[in-house]
This record gives structure tokens, C-alpha cells and sequence, in this order.
């Protein structure tokens, strides 16, 4: 038996030294991630709009430009396959020279100016790209040679260099790559990111393997494995029990101070916010009377619900656009809470019984008990909120065939007030239409307003042209804004992302080169 153990510890000693003397054998670094979603949909960046979607596009493609890591300020954004560029001064000519050298992953070859004219202009076709209203004044996209792009627009266009950015649209691909395989691109993406897709195991997990050559060095982590875990339990216990590394949070204050008296855990609170509007269909009975609309936006009370979800992660808004963005102007003012004047709107508009309203509603942490509260916030003033409740993906399904009259919908967008009024008040994004966004409300009454900014050059001006925007939204109550939901992740204390986390544009960490596991 004693001779059995010599041996045994012989061989463990081998093998150490082995692995010490060839990394090769030595274990993977591998980071666990679990996302609260049952499936993923597509790896398109010019497709992928689900918050479980954004995240990897951060990992795997690079844009022109791009926020730096652990930023959300458009201020801050830097040189990313570009190496510089220059600008016309009426601001509608960029030129723009990429770096030497960048691959794509696999065998697809190196990227040129054809790739990123490629990448643009399938961002600009709404038929491949849900972000297309974003690049409209994009008048012409061209390769001056293999190393230089120029793009000239219509009119100069707000947070241009952000539509270049690895974010959304901006996102680069691999043009033969995408060719090759047109119908199939969204489940084999290839881009230039410090992460390349290797496979998706259907409903439970994506695998991602480092990008050995990447541009700015080797990744420290050597895969991730992103688990698709909608349960929230499910996934605190896999990170209790050592399973996951990092997983989506559960976005209450109540749950981040049990979390913050962990030791071993660490938890991230960090913008940009999914602003949470609930959005009031004004083509559809009884939400179709002005009237019944103001009653719903007086018998919310939202300090109420801030104080449930938490000042931290959930401060208040003040207008359609959310908090921070550029533009935002609250001169309008808030709806008040006032059940009574909510009555005698309902008895005004012919309904002194109350009304019913129905409302598709997702099952997800971040929706349903909001939604709750609502629901029980109008039953007081003789509103019933008939709740539909499904699943994430038949929720996103049915609020985009028009079938719910209040929607309640978080997104974040690029921080100017022109992304939010395009995508979510212009008649040009009303859903059921051939350029439908996320217009629920089919609100038209601030169109001028927005086109008018969307051109404007004087930076004075566009902006009184998005506040009567807001003022004529917020006069027709198209909706009712609530609140700003900032990103909650959880932690180990062994994840060091290489950055401080103070905003993420793509709604998760950003997993870059500089990410290491310490355990």
C-alpha cells in the first residue's frame, strides 16, 4: 500500500512539473457566465437587440471606433480598427484609415475597406439589419483603397462616430464570411473581437474561445462558456456553489445589499440604464381617448415604484428621453399622482365604471413585478390592467405585432436624444409598418420635431427642436416614463475585468484581453 502512494505521489509530481514546463497542459481558463434567458436567437450584431444578445457582441467584434472599457461615454470614444480619421468642415465628409494587419477569426483572412463598407451597408438594409433608421443620412459608403474608407452624408448626423462604434450597427464582419453564408451568419459570426464563436448548444450554453491573434494581444481568459439560465435562483445557486463565475443580477436594491455583505462576491452597478417607459397604444380602445390616457398617467405613482425597485439601480426619469442622454428637457413637467383627477377623467371620457386595458407582459424579474405594482397602482382609480403573461421571446413577438395596449419596455441606446424619439416616437418606427422600430404607441405628433433635429448643424437649435419633441410626446401622452434601470451583474472576487466598470453600451462586462481569472 505504502509502495502504491510513492507511486501515486511520483506521478502527480511528474505531471506538475509537466505542466509547469509545457502551459500547453496546464488547465483552461474558463469563465462561466450565466444569462437569464432560455435561448439565444442570433450572434448578428446587425440583428442581435435582446439584452442576452448584446453582451458577446462586445467580445467578439470590434467597431471603427469604440468606447473604451468599463465606458458608456460617448465623449471618451477612441480609435478601434481605424487608426485615425479626418473630417470636411460642414462635417458631412469622413475618411477614415484602418490599422495594418487586423485578422478575422478563423481562416477568413485579413480586414480591409472592403469589410467595413460591407458591414455599413448591411446595417443601412433594413432587410438584415434592425438598427437600418440609424444610418439613413449615410449618403455614400466607399473603399478609397484597401486601407481607407470614406463616407459622406446626407446631413450631418447626431453622434455620428457613435454609429461607428462596437455598438449595434457599427459592429464589423467578415465580409467573405457573411457571403459565404448569408441565411446562416447569426449561428457562425465572425468578426475581429478578443473572442470567437466556437459553438451553441442549443437552450444551454455558448461557447467562446480566445482569439489568440488578436490585434491588441492574447486574452488572459482562454473560454467562456455563456449558460443560458432564465431561472434566477438557478442561477444564485450555481454561483453560491462555485458553478458560475459571473452571472446576470437580479436589478432590486434589496438584492444587491444581501449580495454586497458577501465577501467572496462582488456586485456591479453600471450604466447606461434601460430606461423603463410604460407606452400607452393611442390607436387602440380605449387607450385610443386622450383622456383615458391622461387617467393612466395620473393613477401612477412613481415614487411608489422607485422606492420598490430602489434609488440606486432604479432613479427616477424626468421625460421620454432618458436621464443623461443629450437632449433630454424636462421643461414639460412630470404627470402627477392624483387618483381622483384620474376618476374624473375615466367619468369624463364616458367610463365612470372604470376601463379595462390590456398589457402583454414578460415572465422576467425585471418586468412582471413592476408590472405588478402598476397593476395594482390603476385598479385604484378604476383601472383594470387585464395582464397577458408570456415568456421573454413571446412577449418581444407579440408587442411587435401590435397586440398590447400598454407596453412596458426597457431599452438603452446611444446617449442622444435622437436615437430614443427616432426609434421610439416617430411614426416611421410604429410597429406593423415596413420600417417598424419600437414606436408601440404609434405617437406621430413630434415627427417635424425630430426630423428637423436629425439635420440641424447648430447645436443650439437641434437641441429646442428635440425639447418641443418632448413637449408635444409629452403633451399627447404617448407614454409614461418611469424609470432609469441600471445594469446589475454579480461577481467573483476572482474575476478582474483589467478595467474599472463605470458603463457598458453593450448591457454586460465587457470580457477583453485584459480579463483574468485568479483562482
Amino acid at each position: 500500500m505504502r509502495q502504491v502512494t510513492k507511486v501515486a505521489a511520483l506521478s502527480a509530481t511528474l505531471l506538475s512539473s509537466l505542466a509547469w514546463a509545457n502551459p500547453a497542459l496546464a488547465q483552461d481558463k474558463v469563465l462561466r457566465v450565466g444569462i437569464n434567458a432560455p435561448e439565444i436567437k442570433t450572434l448578428d450584431p446587425h440583428r442581435a437587440s435582446a439584452t442576452a444578445e448584446k453582451g458577446p457582441m462586445s467580445w467578439m467584434f470590434n467597431g471603427l471606433v469604440r468606447f473604451p472599457p468599463g465606458s458608456a461615454d460617448p465623449s471618451k470614444l477612441e480609435p478601434d480598427l481605424a487608426e485615425s480619421w479626418t473630417v470636411s468642415e460642414n462635417g458631412l465628409e469622413w475618411v477614415f484609415t484602418l490599422k495594418q494587419g487586423v485578422t478575422f477569426h478563423g481562416d477568413w483572412g485579413v480586414l480591409t475597406a472592403a469589410d467595413v463598407v460591407y458591414s455599413l451597408k448591411r446595417a443601412q438594409d433594413s432587410e438584415q439589419s434592425s438598427f437600418a433608421a440609424e444610418y439613413t443620412a449615410f449618403e455614400t459608403i466607399e473603399a478609397v483603397d484597401e486601407q481607407t474608407v470614406r463616407i459622406v452624408l446626407a446631413h450631418p448626423v447626431p453622434g455620428f462616430l457613435g454609429l461607428l462604434s462596437n455598438y449595434h450597427g457599427g459592429q464589423i464582419i467578415s465580409k467573405a464570411a457573411a457571403e459565404e453564408n448569408p441565411a446562416d451568419f447569426g449561428k457562425q459570426p465572425v468578426g475581429t473581437g478578443p473572442f470567437e464563436f466556437e459553438r451553441y448548444d442549443s437552450q444551454q450554453k455558448v461557447v467562446f474561445v480566445a482569439n489568440e491573434d488578436y490585434f491588441r494581444g492574447a486574452p488572459k481568459i482562454d473560454e467562456i462558456e455563456y449558460r443560458l439560465i432564465q431561472a434566477d435562483a438557478s442561477r444564485e445557486l450555481a454561483f453560491a456553489s462555485g458553478e458560475l463565475d459571473l452571472i446576470y443580477g437580479k436589478r432590486e436594491q434589496r438584492w444587491i445589499k444581501r449580495w454586497e455583505r458577501e465577501e467572496s462576491a462582488k456586485v456591479d452597478v453600471f450604466w447606461p440604464a434601460e430606461f423603463r417607459t410604460l407606452h400607452l397604444n393611442t390607436k387602440m380602445a380605449p387607450l385610443d381617448d386622450k383622456r383615458v390616457r391622461q387617467a393612466v398617467a395620473h393613477a401612477i405613482n412613481l415614487d411608489e415604484i422607485v422606492s420598490f425597485v430602489g434609488p440606486d439601480v432604479g432613479p427616477k426619469g424626468c421625460s421620454v428621453v432618458p436621464s443623461g442622454y443629450l437632449g433630454e428637457d424636462c421643461s414639460a413637467g412630470e404627470y402627477t399622482y392624483d387618483p381622483d383627477a384620474a376618476k374624473a377623467l375615466l367619468a369624463e371620457a364616458g367610463h365612470e365604471n372604470g376601463v379595462t386595458i390590456n398589457a402583454v407582459v414578460s415572465t422576467t424579474n425585471s418586468q412582471l413585478p413592476i408590472m405588478e405594482v402598476i397593476q395594482a397602482q390603476l385598479s385604484k382609480s378604476g383601472i383594470t390592467l387585464d395582464m397577458q403573461v408570456v415568456d421573454h421571446p413571446t412577449y418581444h413577438e407579440m408587442i411587435r405585432n401590435d397586440l398590447s395596449g400598454a407596453t412596458f419596455y426597457g431599452a438603452a441606446r446611444f446617449p442622444t436624444a435622437d436615437s430614443y424619439l427616432t426609434q421610439f416616437y416617430h411614426s416611421g418606427a410604429i410597429v406593423g409598418t415596413p420600417s417598424a422600430i419600437t414606436n408601440f404607441s404609434h405617437c406621430d405628433v413630434a415627427d417635424a420635431a425630430i426630423d428637423a433635429a436629425s439635420i440641424e448643424s447648430d447645436p443650439e437649435a437641434q437641441l429646442e427642436y428635440w425639447a418641443e419633441a418632448q413637449r408635444l410626446i409629452h403633451e399627447e401622452v404617448c407614454s409614461v416614463p418611469l424609470f432609469n434601470l441600471r445594469q446589475v451583474w454579480l461577481r467573483s472576487v476572482d474575476v478582474d475585468y483589467g478595467y474599472d466598470l463605470v458603463g457598458e453600451m453593450n448591457l454586460a462586462p465587457r470580457i477583453t484581453e485584459m480579463t483574468d481569472l485568479t483562482r
